[in-house]
């Protein structure tokens, strides 16, 4: 019981605004010292940190970082959004519908939540504002379509899920495939179908100006080819995630070049931006393995398998459990921390029931996704509320987001229901 009061102190410090790094391993340090297991822990922690910094698989996260990165500071990413806009010029709904499918693009070519929310919610909301589409819809589309990177490969949650639960994050990233593709359909239906509805909450675009068919290919066609190669060769067993990433770097940098938006300052910037999201990361995880350490030398995790494999002892009640605090935590902490120190702990439950761990990492990772968008800790809502001003308020927000959280759990749902959903490209 000492490891659950420990966990119950970690999510209080979090709570009162502690860094996240610093609540875990400095919780984990004090519970270690007050209950004789110190010198375990001090004899394993190095190398599990050794361990870390020298994982092949976990260099993937900063090369994706900053392909992400390139993307967006060269003007592709900005050029792909209003391109495809044009494409639904005169469709009621259809520059929600273009949000969505972009967001889903630049999912596919970056990964990075806060560039796509920031840039879309900067170049699309005025956009859709003078369109008249409703407020609450505007950025709810907004917040929802730029966390698609979530699901969507390459996806840096996938990346870290893949490590935590020692699963070939390749095969991972094609069982996200198709549940990543059923929730930008819902998303797309429910645009559409209340548009259908409420004719005054999306109407449709009247652009002043038309872009040619020129210039909307030379828009969209290159950060495809960038996605088909980066992700082809993972699924063709060609080149490893960490390969393929640096081939995306290096990919994303020549377009910039190709397109004259390439400068020493956009390098340096991307440069910067990409060691201070990756050194945050490592450092959450440093800190969630030395509490994991702690936890489990307590007896923690022990405690949770015997309940769940004796006193409960049924499969389908664990996954709803398991869901459901997960989704719960969304509201409050971020999906690095409960990756690194919620997972670990549902790993061997997961073992010892015989679950598929690429299903149950595609079900983690769509669970997540929503801790995006669950208030009042929802970073996409902060991103879409700092990006917008005092165009929107907060609770229009709220109110835009209601819906699509609700449309991820359907979503989820149907990948529980229809495990083959998971399944489909493996």
């Amino acid at each position: 019981m000492i490891a659950l009061v420990m966990f119950g102190v970690a999510l209080f410090f979090l709570l009162l605004g502690v860094p996240v790094a610093f609540s875990f391993a400095g919780v984990a340090m004090i519970f270690a010292l007050f209950t004789g297991v110190a010198d375990t822990i001090f004899q394993l922690l190095p190398y599990r940190i050794y361990g870390i910094m020298s994982n092949s698989t976990l260099m993937a996260v900063p090369l994706f970082i900053m392909m992400g990165l390139v993307l967006e500071k060269s003007g592709m990413a900005e050029k792909l959004l209003l391109s495809m806009a044009s494409l639904f010029r005169g469709v009621r709904g259809g520059l929600g519908v273009s949000v969505v499918l972009v967001g889903a693009l630049l999912a596919a070519s970056t990964g990075i939540v806060s560039a796509s929310v920031v840039m879309m919610s900067i170049i699309t909301l005025p956009l859709m504002l003078q369109a008249r589409y409703s407020k609450s819809l505007a950025t709810g589309t907004i917040a929802a379509s730029g966390t698609l990177g979530q699901i969507i490969p390459p996806s840096i949650i996938l990346i870290v899920l893949g490590d935590v639960m020692s699963v070939s994050v390749g095969d991972l990233f094609k069982a996200a495939i198709l549940p990543g593709l059923v929730l930008v359909g819902l998303y797309i239906t429910y645009i559409l179908a209340r548009a259908y509805l409420y004719p005054d909450d999306a109407p449709a675009l009247k652009q002043e100006k038309e872009l040619k068919i020129s210039e909307v290919i030379l828009a969209i066609v290159p950060p495809l080819v960038l996605m088909f190669f980066v992700l082809g060769s993972i699924f063709a067993g060609i080149a490893s995630p960490t390969e393929s990433a640096a081939f995306g770097v290096f990919g994303g940098l020549v377009l910039s070049v190709i397109n004259k938006t390439f400068s020493l300052e956009m390098l340096a910037y991307t440069l910067k931006e990409s060691v201070k999201l990756t050194g945050m990361i490592f450092m959450i995880l440093i800190g969630a393995t030395a509490f994991s350490l702690v936890f489990n030398e307590l007896g923690g995790s022990d405690l949770i398998l015997d309940f769940f494999s004796n006193d409960i002892g049924d499969v389908w009640v664990f996954i709803f459990v398991a869901m459901a605090a997960i989704f719960v935590l969304g509201f409050f902490i971020d999906f690095i921390e409960i990756s690194f120190i919620v997972v670990p702990i549902l790993v061997p439950i997961m073992d010892a029931f015989g679950i598929d761990p690429l299903w149950f990492g595609v079900l983690i990772a769509m669970n997540l996704q929503a801790s995006f968008l669950t208030p009042p800790f929802g970073l996409s809502l902060f991103f879409v509320k700092g990006a917008a001003g005092n165009s929107v308020t907060t609770i229009d927000i709220y109110k835009g987001i209601i819906p699509f959280i609700i449309l991820q759990l359907i979503a989820l749902g149907a990948v529980v229901a229809f495990p083959i959903l998971a399944f489909a490209f493996l």
